[in-house]
């Protein structure tokens, strides 16, 4: 296809990292805010990420055998086809302000990404000549870190209400005060999520009229480097199984919790936090600049393992101390995660030659440790505080550590795919 030709089909790709770039970042608006809404408490908050997350797990190998069958622009349709169901979904959701509801409808908006980045991740390398194909998948981040950047703020700015009612105040409100407060809570979500549904709606039209290349999945070239092994006799690959769920968890952790523990530790409110939050993720998206060009003078693993040290340092440090130090640490955090999945993922993926798709979609099933770490986290500050539930996502960079510092040698030279 031509180089004029392809430019379409490049920026409708480039549009799917920034839809679930910004579905992703609306958790962390949702936990504090449903948690309101549906009076829960920090452990039964964390099944918003569950719900979410376990979408990858159950729907990753369909979504494969869907594209295959049908073909990747199919699976993009359907997939932004059960997106937008999945948004609309929270309009009854919010009516009947059950808890469940909601998370079905997150589980049907994760399985429509599930589609998509199951697709684009490959995709956006082959449209085109593959000597430029890091610098589309640079374009392609920068995006998906913008919606990461603007999601909390937008969401905070038209979902939060800035308003939270303490023990006291329940007890001296009206019940029909109270259910007047928790339903306008509730209906919070409904514009928000209806305009999601509707965008996500008109770019799947767009993706069902345009011509879009098919990729040939069998041109994959083994290195030599598996060798001959299969999937489940490959150390590394396991390995780096396990790295990328402990990742995932620890990064959905530390995000989705971020406006709870803001206000536990240094008394920060909703509002404020939540636009904390967006800086943070904007030092997310700046990291992922920061560690592509360091990457020219320093391996990825080596470079991981440095993220991945200091990641448990300041960790540890926002679970040891009090008041904005440790919000700043953990906003610190947030800047080092940024090249972990990409990194973990390459590390993992080098050399399998043929085994190269399946290993993805397996690769792609970690993703469901977004939806165990954050129960942890949520259960231990149920017990103790949410401070102290911060010491799991340090137990889990620590892993990623001993992973990189297995990769010391590898030879892959460049990040390849991003979530």
């Amino acid at each position: 296809m031509a180089k004029r030709q392809m430019t379409i089909p490049v920026i409708l790709v480039i549009a799917l990292f920034f839809l679930w770039g910004f579905a992703h970042n609306l958790n962390p608006i949702l936990i504090p805010h449903l948690k309101k809404a549906c009076q829960l408490s920090d452990f039964q908050s964390a099944f918003i990420d569950s719900a979410f997350f376990i979408a990858y797990f159950a729907v990753a190998l369909p979504a494969g055998y869907f594209m295959k069958r049908f073909g990747y622009k199919q699976g993009i349709v359907f997939g932004l086809l059960l997106f937008a169901v999945g948004a609309f979904l929270f309009f009854p959701a919010a009516n009947t302000r059950e808890y469940g509801f909601f998370l079905g409808a997150l589980f049907v908006i994760a399985s429509g990404l599930t589609f998509l980045e199951t697709a684009a991740n490959p995709y956006i390398n082959a449209l085109g000549n593959p000597e430029t194909a890091t610098q589309r998948l640079n374009l392609a981040q920068s995006f998906n870190g913008l919606a990461a950047t603007l999601a909390p703020f937008i969401g905070g700015q038209f979902i939060l209400s800035g308003k939270t009612l303490s023990a006291e105040d329940k007890v001296s409100m009206s019940a029909t005060d109270l259910a007047a407060y928790l339903q306008s809570e509730a209906d919070a979500v409904k514009m928000p999520y209806i305009v999601i549904g509707v965008i996500v709606l008109l770019v799947a039209i767009l993706v069902s009229r345009t011509s879009l290349p098919e990729i040939n999945e069998e041109m994959q070239v083994d290195d030599g480097s598996a060798g001959g092994k299969s999937l489940w006799q490959n150390s590394n690959f396991l390995f780096g199984v396990i790295a990328l769920f402990l990742y995932v968890g620890a990064q959905v952790g530390v995000v989705s919790f971020f406006i709870r523990f803001s206000e536990q530790v240094a008394g920060v409110q909703e509002k404020a936090a939540a636009n904390m939050l967006s800086v943070a993720l904007l030092g997310f998206m700046l990291g992922r600049f920061v560690g592509t060009f360091l990457m020219r003078y320093v391996t990825p693993a080596r470079m991981l393992a440095i993220f991945a040290l200091l990641s448990v340092v300041f960790t540890l440090i926002s679970a040891g101390v009090e008041g904005m130090f440790a919000v700043y640490a953990m906003v610190g955090v947030t800047f080092l995660m940024s090249i972990m999945f990409p990194t973990i993922f390459s590390l993992a993926i080098g050399g399998l030659g043929k085994n190269t798709k399946q290993g993805s979609s397996i690769l792609i099933m970690a993703i469901v440790g977004g939806a165990i770490v954050p129960l942890a986290m949520g259960r231990l500050s149920d017990w103790f505080s949410m401070q102290s539930a911060y010491g799991v996502p340090a137990v889990c960079f620590a892993v990623v550590l001993l992973f990189a510092l297995r990769n010391i040698n590898s030879k892959v030279t460049q990040v390849a795919v991003v979530p």
